[in-house]
């Protein structure tokens, strides 16, 4: 265990790769009011040196097990020099409210980067918070992070918490980028099922994490990068890049919008091109 002030962060497993470490860690959330379990990669580096730090965000019924089992991220970060943290989705734990018929698109493991306001999931579901305030201060504290170079990405429904947070933070991350993002989900299913139910039903409410409504009300960062696969059997109900490329053309940020023949919404295509995104932080990170 590793203390941290008041707190504790328990290492769950370390491992060597490419030259660095890929932890696993556990820690007493404040915000969430639970266990919360994140994954770091840390890269080789000398002593004393910090490094830029990317975000990972991560989908629907996923934890950070999913990219960090999946994301083939490791090669790439360590001849970058760059180091990725990936959370959780969601809380998780006793007496943590979940959807009442188990549905895999609210509660447990679909927390949507938002700050409910609504019984019962008020009380847990602060994803936000813990996002923007609570994670990276733990992460600033226990390992070598740059905090002044930070980028974010995100897949799905993390792709619209990359999203979302980056144009409400742009001043703090250099980069965004996506893989097959939630876009505008004042406007699908997925979104208005979560944005709903756990914001509840004034849409004015919604617009500050829906990242189309966003752009519209003002909020902007110099470029985007999306990958979006053709074949991905989400693309024209819930993810709609469409409106992305349409809010971004309309106010002047820089979209750069692949569509790739062939690709789904799995991790073999996020694996595909997750060396083109770290390139492109790095890039920006310096």
């Amino acid at each position: 265990m590793v203390k941290n002030g008041d707190k504790v962060l328990e290492t769950l497993s370390t491992n060597a790769s490419h030259g660095g470490v890929q932890g696993v860690y556990r820690h007493a959330s404040t915000a969430i009011g639970t266990d919360m379990v994140f994954s770091v990669f840390v890269p080789p580096h000398a002593a004393g040196v910090k490094l830029p730090v990317v975000w990972f965000l991560s989908g629907l019924t996923c934890t950070h097990a999913n990219v960090t089992e999946k994301g083939e991220y490791r090669r790439a970060c360590a001849d970058l020099g760059l180091i990725l943290v990936a959370p959780d989705t969601s809380p998780r734990g006793e007496g943590v409210a979940d959807d009442a018929d188990g549905a895999y698109d609210f509660g447990l493991g679909a927390g949507f980067y938002v700050d409910a306001t609504q019984a019962p999931f008020a009380a847990h579901y602060r994803m936000w918070t813990y996002l923007a305030a609570e994670l990276p201060a733990l992460i600033a504290a226990q390992f070598p992070a740059d905090m002044d170079r930070q980028s974010i990405m995100g897949h799905s429904m993390g792709g619209h918490g990359a999203l979302t947070i980056a144009l409400r933070h742009p001043d703090r991350f250099r980069a965004v980028s996506a893989f097959a993002p939630i876009v505008a989900p004042s406007q699908v299913p997925w979104g208005q099922k979560a944005l709903g139910g756990y914001l509840g039903p004034d849409r004015a409410a919604w617009r500050g994490h829906d990242a189309v409504a966003l752009i519209e009300d003002g909020a902007r960062v110099a470029a985007i990068l999306v990958d979006q696969g053709e074949a991905d059997p989400f693309l024209a109900e819930q993810l709609r890049p469409e409106l992305l490329d349409a809010a971004c053309r309309d106010h002047g940020i820089d979209l750069t919008l692949r569509m790739q023949p062939g690709y789904d919404h799995s991790y073999y295509f996020i694996s595909t091109f997750i060396d083109d995104h770290l390139r492109w932080h790095a890039a920006r990170l310096g």
